[in-house]
């Protein structure tokens, strides 16, 4: 009877799952919303920043490119962000075997920024050439945003490994390696946040700089393939 009310505080040995020991889960789901999450995020982006209106078609379309010049910088920057956003999450979540209710939320609150990107693309596309001041107001939202999901893919790195949610044939060493690389996201979006004070246009342009260093293989990133 003390068993069946609650009196002793335990689970009923009889069930696998309880409140104290309730059922995990891998990382399947959370890889696959979060490539859907980002697909959309590039398709959006795209339909934002590669557009024209009526008014600068009727000026022939010579006229209407060079006129848009602003919106392409911008999505070019912005693509070569999400991709590596892309990659790095890919290679990252190929070692996490579990979740949890924390490293969901963390993932989520990346996703949120990852998924403002194309709002904060779209309004420095619009005011690259307004004011000094709109410039770097717009370049400063836009670096605060991408400086948001490198600082979460940090934390969601970090957790995994304080929580054991990492394969467990991972070698401590190599997930060292892997959090050192992730901090260099957060400290170069700071060197390009410190630029916009100087030139908002030429912070931008640093952004491809600062993207390159992911495009080389280095800790976490898939083995390059041997041909059999």
């Amino acid at each position: 009877m003390g068993a069946a009310g609650g009196g002793t505080g335990t689970d009923d040995p009889g069930y696998r799952f309880g409140r104290r020991s309730e059922m995990a889960r891998d990382a399947s789901r959370v890889e696959a919303f979060s490539d859907a999450v980002i697909a959309i995020v590039l398709t959006l982006m795209a339909v934002e920043l590669l557009q024209f209106t009526p008014e600068r078609e009727a000026d022939g379309l010579a006229a209407a490119l060079g006129h848009e010049w602003p919106a392409y910088l911008a999505y070019v920057i912005t693509f070569a962000i999400v991709g590596q956003v892309w990659l790095t999450h890919h290679n990252m979540w190929r070692y996490v075997v579990r979740v949890d209710q924390l490293l969901l939320v963390l993932n989520l609150t990346l996703l949120m920024f990852v998924a403002a990107i194309p709002v904060t693309a779209n309004l420095l596309a619009d005011n690259l050439r307004g004011s000094v001041a709109d410039q770097r107001l717009t370049a400063g939202l836009y670096v605060g945003t991408v400086l948001g999901e490198a600082l979460f893919f940090n934390l969601s790195w970090w957790w995994a490994r304080r929580r054991c949610l990492l394969h467990p044939g991972l070698d401590p060493r190599l997930a060292k390696a892997v959090a050192r690389r992730f901090l260099l996201g957060p400290l170069l979006y700071l060197v390009a946040f410190a630029i916009v004070l100087v030139d908002p246009v030429l912070s931008l342009l640093a952004y491809l700089l600062l993207v390159a260093p992911y495009l080389i293989r280095g800790p976490g990133d898939l083995p390059p393939s041997h041909p059999t």
